[in-house]
């Protein structure tokens, strides 16, 4: 039984995910929650982690800290996410395991599946055949961290639990066009067009305030805006705006709001057990364990393709002008379904419909 008072660190508390989680405990009664920002504390270094957990001996930990973007950046990027992400997880479970931390709960990603695994993906479908290429460096690494945790539970005894959550979505995402994820690229992209149809530079030169793209802000020249919106695919010709997304819109994704993930978390860090996820019992007593695929997926069950998710943040954010799509670019892997039967059978369901979702994310970025 986890106490109201015990001491969690949540690495990465500031990001979408960890947000999510130090709100969901909050609200739970949780009192004791460790956290430290990224100036404050370097996962990559060894040396400063360690120093943490001999200071602060969490009892709990929940890894959500993590190098993330979408199909872009994870394409140019590949050296940074496979090397940064190793880095903080080899840094955050070993010493987890060496200062005697009670329950890890660390969190990967849907990406670690094959780029042709069946659809729904299930658990037992990791490392079967070939991974997307253009995610290929993040996904080894999330793979590497859900081996890690399993191979000290194998040889410690360790109780770390490992969790895949699909695509998310929510308060404190990241709007950045060139690294951002596909869901919150919509958003901005859509709500940008709709300025320029609305003829509203004011409220464009406020959007960039907020969230410059490549060093382009508010305060820049009328004609530098432009064209730097026109760069990412929102472009005004004459009267005529148009929005453009990359690939054809075919592929099917799945999304779940952030704060539902959360919550899926922590019923899993309060009620499960790194045995409870191993079904046969007596492997534990064997010489050689076969113990694998213990880890957790965490989804909707269900999916849209990206037109049609597209279509239903356009009609949200009241966006009217046209909508290109670039063939020339990658769609990425087709479908990325995952099949949460072994989450549902554990006893959790998600709560958030995803257009409700999408209304809270948009009001919750136009600052209502």
């Amino acid at each position: 039984m986890i106490k109201k008072t015990s001491k969690i660190y949540i690495a990465g508390h500031t990001g979408l995910v960890g947000s999510a989680l130090t709100r969901n405990l909050q609200k739970h009664g949780y009192n004791n929650l460790v956290f430290r920002t990224i100036e404050e504390l370097n996962l990559m270094d060894y040396n400063a982690v360690e120093a943490f957990f001999m200071s602060e001996k969490p009892e709990y930990v929940i890894l959500a800290a993590a190098k993330v973007g979408g199909i872009i950046a994870n394409n140019v990027y590949r050296a940074d996410f496979i090397y940064q992400n190793i880095q903080i997880q080899n840094n955050v479970i070993f010493h987890c395991h060496k200062y005697g931390v009670k329950k890890l709960v660390f969190l990967g990603s849907s990406c670690i599946y094959p780029k042709n695994a069946p659809q729904p993906l299930k658990e037992d479908s990791l490392l079967t055949s070939d991974l997307e290429y253009t995610n290929e460096p993040y996904a080894i690494a999330k793979i590497a961290g859900i081996k890690m945790c399993e191979s000290f539970n194998l040889q410690y005894g360790t109780n770390f639990i490992s969790v895949m959550p699909t695509n998310l979505f929510g308060p404190n995402d990241n709007f950045d066009l060139e690294k951002s994820h596909v869901l919150p690229a919509v958003i901005r992209k859509l709500h940008l067009g709709k300025c320029l149809e609305n003829n509203d530079m004011n409220a464009i030169r406020n959007d960039l305030n907020k969230f410059p793209i490549e060093g382009i802000d508010g305060k820049a020249e009328e004609k530098d805006i432009l064209g730097k919106l026109s760069k990412y695919g929102v472009k005004k010709q004459n009267e005529n705006v148009s929005v453009e997304f990359w690939g054809t819109g075919k592929p099917k994704r799945e999304f779940l709001h952030s704060d539902d993930l959360a919550d899926a978390v922590i019923y899993i860090f309060e009620n499960l057990n790194f045995e409870d996820l191993v079904e046969d019992k007596s492997l534990f007593s064997q010489e050689v364990k076969n113990i694998k695929n213990t880890h957790i997926n965490i989804g909707r069950g269900t999916d849209i393709t990206i037109k049609n998710l597209v279509e239903m943040i356009s009609k949200i954010v009241g966006y009217s002008g046209k909508i290109e799509w670039d063939s020339s670019k990658p769609d990425g892997t087709s479908q990325k379904l995952m099949d949460v039967s072994k989450l549902n059978k554990l006893g959790w369901k998600e709560k958030l419909g995803l257009e409700e979702g999408i209304r809270l994310v948009y009001g919750e970025y136009c600052g209502e």
